[in-house]
């Protein structure tokens, strides 16, 4: 599996319906487990992003696809970085 580090930001929608967050958080990782994505931690955060979320996927068209699917409903927008842990890294090196 294949780490990433996924930076969300609600939109104007998003944040009128906060209080929502958390059972959506529950639903895509449902959804997401369906197609073998595992949301291993995630975070509400203050600063310049709303959510931050360690997530394990297969490759990289199965996240992208996720990542459509849930910016579809129109309440997040993401920014999504490769992660290595420390083995991973030190193969690369």
């Amino acid at each position: 599996m294949t780490t990433y580090v996924v930076l969300f930001n609600w939109t104007e929608q998003g944040i009128r319906n906060y209080k929502d967050s958390p059972n959506r958080a529950e639903a895509a990782k449902k959804q997401w487990g369906e197609a073998g994505i595992q949301i291993k931690d995630l975070y509400w955060t203050v600063g310049p992003f709303d959510l931050v979320a360690v997530v394990e996927a297969p490759d990289d068209e199965s996240l992208t696809s996720g990542l459509l699917a849930l910016g579809a409903q129109g309440n997040l927008r993401s920014t999504t970085m490769r992660a290595f842990g420390a083995e991973e890294f030190a193969q690369l090196i």
